[in-house]
């Protein structure tokens, strides 16, 4: 993609020189490589996390085809907006990424609503990944004990989550240099994992699902239009929730421009680690999603069991299409896989925590923003450990969305953590992205840029993200909406009221104090009086 310019020197001193450029004297160790700077982003997007945690809630809202049709569209626009941004880390690559961009280029206001979107959309999809992950051990530990299957319970989920993000965080505090070994290994796990699963899903079940029922069945289980799969109901409502899946699984590659001042040749590897991961995660998780699909097990009338899936997810799927050990094994590495990502989750949040600290917009910001003797921000991530928990206590909920006889416990706990980290996270890249079409030819490139294609790509991906957003926000099931019969608050989809809520919060706060004193980032060291450059 890149069309204008030269690449930047790879060394740490044309790094320094880039980062003092943009106000800042190097603080964090940069010991991180253009792969180790990829495989953050790779393993955050983690196709093993992702896919298989919420691929109940395509099955649900479309069936099948809303799995083989919906991933390769999204992915698509997603990719788009990653060559929007990895153009603008490549012209500033600090810390700050998306919240840094937009008060470069929108001013204090414009800076200050994007960190705070971005932040909580960091802050939760940390939570989502961590309890995603805690239910895959949980279902791990059940196929190989009947006990510990027959003892199931929400707390004892919730427990394994906390402890989850406690290893996380020990892991994270422990050496920034021990993270970028992580994430590394994250990559092959994640591609020999997902490999290993493929080929046990071709290979084991008895049957498969036809290419035809992959692509063209529907499947509606979400309680709306009385569970019809035709109709404007059902492609403009009922689909469109679907579209969770690959939203939330692609996303959190904004870690690459977070861990920008820790990695050598930021300019053009942290640009490069922002659309690599997108698109090799599009292709290795459609080639998962189908394998799954292919696998779906028949119902006692021979039927696909698109009910037991939807209800069960693939859990339930795994166990009767493969047998106990062989869904042992999958979930194992699945499980393993998602561990590997809550921990890059939780680098990626806390960097932008120290970043957002720094410029003094967070609360107890000179608590935050302390570093270790080996550089590390251990604060702020004991603090996104905290909070990610805290975010995610109405999982202890049951909701049971069928009957005391024929129960359907669906986590909407889950869902509605996702949701956020989609809202926040997306929103967040929409502003600054949108500032760049805006200042057209005159922002200045990076050694990464898009040339003039700009001026399509970036109006296509503030339009995508404010279409999925709006549709995250729509209750998830017919219990969800107030004015109908059955209506509880422990079927709300929570994600609007705490998104829609913060942005609220944040415009008081704004009004009446912060932007008396916030000046947008805080430079380290005296800025130059001219436009951000590329240091070519």
């Amino acid at each position: 993609m890149s069309d204008a310019h030269e690449p930047v020197a790879s060394s740490s001193l044309g790094d320094e020189a880039h980062l003092a450029k943009l106000g800042y004297k190097q603080e964090l160790a940069r010991t991180w490589s253009g792969f180790s700077n990829f495989a953050i982003s790779f393993s955050i997007i983690s196709i093993l996390a992702g896919c298989l945690t919420n691929y109940a809630v395509a099955i649900n809202n479309g069936g099948p085809m809303a799995v083989a049709w919906t991933w390769p569209i999204l992915s698509v626009f997603i990719l788009i907006i990653g060559f929007t941004m990895s153009e603008l880390v490549s012209a500033m690559p600090t810390s700050g990424g998306i919240y840094w961009w937009a008060a470069k280029m929108g001013g204090p206001k414009a800076g200050f609503y994007t960190g705070w979107l971005n932040w909580i959309g960091l802050v939760a999809v940390t939570a989502g990944v961590a309890y995603g992950c805690a239910t895959f051990i949980d279902l791990t530990i059940s196929t190989f004990s009947e006990d510990y299957a027959g003892n199931y319970s929400l707390t004892r989920v919730f427990i394994t989550f906390v402890i989850v993000l406690a290893l996380a965080a020990v892991l994270n505090i422990f050496s920034g240099h021990l993270m970028a070994i992580m994430n590394n290994i994250s990559v092959w796990w994640h591609v020999v994992g997902a490999a290993a699963i493929v080929i046990v899903l071709v290979v084991v079940p008895d049957n498969h699902l036809s290419f035809g029922q992959v692509f063209g069945d529907r499947f509606n289980n979400s309680g709306f239009a009385e569970g019809a799969t035709n109709g404007g109901t059902f492609w403009f409502l009922v689909l469109p929730l679907a579209f969770l899946l690959t939203q939330y699984t692609i996303t959190g590659f904004d870690a690459s421009a977070h861990l920008s001042e820790e990695t050598s040749g930021a300019a053009m590897g942290a640009a490069k680690g922002i659309w690599q991961s997108i698109f090799y995660s599009a292709v290795g998780g459609y080639i998962l999603l189908l394998a799954v699909t292919f696998a779906i097990p028949e119902d006692a009338l021979g039927n696909p069991d698109y009910a037991g899936v939807g209800g069960g997810g693939v859990g339930y799927l795994f166990n009767e299409a493969l047998g106990s050990n062989w869904a042992g094994v999958v979930l194992f590495i699945s499980a393993s896989a998602q561990f590997f990502c809550a921990t890059a989750c939780l680098t990626s949040a806390s960097r932008m925590t120290f970043a957002f600290s720094r410029d003094r917009a967070l609360p107890g910001s000179d608590f935050l923003r302390k570093l270790t003797a080996a550089k590390v921000p251990a604060n702020a991530v004991i603090t996104v450990a905290v909070l990610a928990a805290l975010l995610t206590l109405p999982a202890l909920i049951e909701v049971n969305l069928g009957t005391e006889e024929a129960p359907l416990i669906v986590p909407v706990a889950f869902f509605a953590v996702t949701s956020i980290a989609v809202q926040g996270l997306y929103l967040s890249f929409a502003i600054p992205i949108y500032l760049r079409w805006k200042a057209g030819d005159s922002f200045e490139v990076g050694a990464w840029n898009n040339g003039s294609k700009y001026k399509w790509m970036n109006l296509v991906a503030v339009i995508e993200i404010v279409l999925v957003s709006l549709y995250l926000m729509l209750p998830a099931n017919t219990f969800a909406v107030p004015w109908n019969d059955g209506f509880a608050w422990k079927f709300v989809n929570y994600a609007p009221i705490v998104t829609l809520g913060a942005l609220i919060l944040l415009t008081i706060w704004w009004e009446v104090s912060v932007k008396k004193w916030f000046k947008g980032p805080v430079h380290t060291i005296d800025e130059p009086d001219e436009p951000v450059a590329a240091t070519e």
